[in-house]
Formats: C-alpha cells, structure tokens, sequence
C-alpha cells in the first residue's frame, strides 16, 4: 500500500545527519520463504499436489542453495526535499522522475532506499547446472535465489522499522524497484551509486543489470503513523 491519505505535517526532523549514511549489512541471516519458493516453481498450496519424492528432491536442492547464498545489504534513509506528480527530489538533489515513485511517497516525508544481493556463488552454481544438464536443480536454485533476495528487503525493511515504531513512524509496505512501472531502469545506476552497492560485491553493467544476478534494489515510503484500528493494527 501507499503512504496513508492525510498525514498531518509532522514535527519530526528529517534532515538528520544520520539518516545520509550508507547503512551496510554484511551478513543478513533469514528462514527460507518456503511456502514462496514452491509457489514461484508453481507449486498452489492446497492445488497442486506435490508427490513425496519430488519434495524430497525439491527440499535437498533448497538446501544446497541456502548453502550457497550469502545475503548482503545497504540501505540509505533520505529526507524528501520536493515533489510533484511526476518528479521527487530528496537528498542533496537527488531527482528521480516518475509518476509512480511520487504516487506511492505522495505523504511521507523520507524515502529508505535499499538493495541486497543473494552473492556469486549461487549464480555459479546455476549456471553450472545450465552447462551440465541439470535443469530441473537450476530452476530450483534460481528460485531460492530470487525469493531470498527479495526476503532480504523485507529483513532490511523490518530492521528500519524497529527504529522508526519508537518514534511513531514506519517504512511502507510498498516497495517499487527500477524497471517496473514508469520507474525507468536507467535509475538503476543512480540506487547502485547511492547505496554504494560495490561495497557488498555488486558491480552494475552498461544495461544497467546488476553483477551478480540476483541483486536487488528499490525505493520505499517513511510516514508517520497516525491512524490505527481498535485493536491497534498500523494501517
């Protein structure tokens, strides 16, 4: 979801100087997603009926890919310096141009910016697969690879979110990564130069691919809290 709709004008000081240092994450320790793995190898849970051998398989070949995953991270809180429908400045100038991003921060008043990285290894292994016929496990691989990346935003999204709940304050549960919507994939090279992303082994190409594969960043929401329900839930 977006920020929330009327957010009075908060008397939080968003230009501290904290929030403009790159927060690196070397290690980034996290519980597979299961259920998201099977789901992403097309697997319903209480559609598809998975026979006990084939799970059995599927489970050895998740576990040799959490052997070879090594999460990494970075993040960068940002104060929100303007915007309008289309364009949205934070930072020492930082524009990006895009109808969504500003949509979807329309009422915050910083942005947390982050990426993560699963490693090389993984990837080797995958293309390695590829090279000798191993399909079946490079799927398996790929998937792991992709939805512990991704599990690893949500990690760095929670650890933020311990800080700012004091101050009655959270990350969105929106996120939205270069590439998708009208968030051009040329801003790729802008969030990998923020987050200064070589630090945790992340090289980025002309086409703006990041090095390894599976390498992710994106942009998301900081707001006050203002409205909850009777049982006290964030809305």
């Amino acid at each position: 979801m977006a920020c929330p709709m009327g957010l009075p004008k908060t008397n939080y000081d968003v230009t501290k100087e904290k929030m403009e240092s790159v927060v690196v994450f070397e290690t980034i320790q996290i519980s597979e997603p299961r259920d998201k793995i099977f789901r992403r190898l097309g697997y319903r849970r209480g559609v598809t009926t998975v026979d006990g051998r084939i799970e059995e398989t599927v489970d050895r070949d998740i576990s040799y890919a959490l052997s070879l995953i090594h999460l990494r991270g970075a993040a960068l809180r940002l104060p929100i310096r303007d915007r309008n429908g289309s364009t949205v400045v934070c930072g020492q100038d930082i524009v990006f141009h895009s109808s969504d991003i500003a949509g979807m921060i329309r009422d915050c008043d910083e942005l947390l910016i982050m990426g993560a990285t699963a490693g090389s290894d993984i990837i080797d292994a995958i293309v390695r697969d590829s090279q000798e016929d191993r399909l079946t496990r490079g799927v398996v691989l790929d998937a792991v690879a992709s939805e512990m990346a991704d599990a690893a935003l949500d990690w760095i999204v929670a650890y933020f979110n311990r800080t700012l709940l004091r101050d009655n304050r959270r990350v969105s549960t929106r996120r939205f990564s270069a590439g998708y919507g009208d968030f051009r994939i040329e801003n790729q090279k802008e969030l990998f130069d923020i987050l200064e992303m070589s630090r945790i082994g992340v090289r980025i190409s002309d086409r703006f691919m990041l090095i390894p594969e599976k390498s992710v960043t994106a942009i998301a929401g900081i707001y006050g809290i203002f409205d909850r329900d009777e049982k006290g839930a964030i809305h």
